[in-house]
């Protein structure tokens, strides 16, 4: 059984930075393209990164551009998101998603078949 946990989301100052973490387990990390997206209150689900299987990186929010970044730890089972100068609109619950998909393609939200429960980042002073 597949599962993915989300980890070290909170309260964060704007202008902050914070590093989500999600642990995979039931699954080769390796085999899978892995992505993050976040809800906002009041708002529909939005895509923020994608890391694809070879390691292509795909924006879904241009508003994260020079701000966020995506990475993997195979052996570990473990992706981040590293988020940088952090504004009150990244607030939201952030969830990691998975799906084994080969090559440089990366999935939008309906094409992700794994994901985590979320954490809830609030961006405020």
């Amino acid at each position: 059984q597949v599962q993915l946990v989300e980890s070290g989301g909170g309260l964060v100052q704007p202008g902050g930075s914070l590093t989500l973490s999600c642990t995979a387990s039931g699954l080769i990390l390796d085999y899978y393209a892995i992505g993050w997206f976040r809800q906002a209150p009041g708002k529909e689900r939005e895509g923020v990164l994608c890391l694809s299987k070879s390691g292509s990186m795909t924006y879904y929010a241009d508003s994260v551009k020079g701000r966020f970044t995506i990475s993997r730890d195979n052996a570990k089972k473990i992706m981040y998101l590293q988020m940088n100068s952090l504004t009150p609109e990244d607030t939201g619950v952030y969830y990691c998603a998975a799906e084994a998909i080969p090559g440089s393609a990366c999935p939008g939200a309906g094409g992700m078949a794994h994901w985590g429960k979320g954490t809830l980042v609030p961006v405020s002073s």
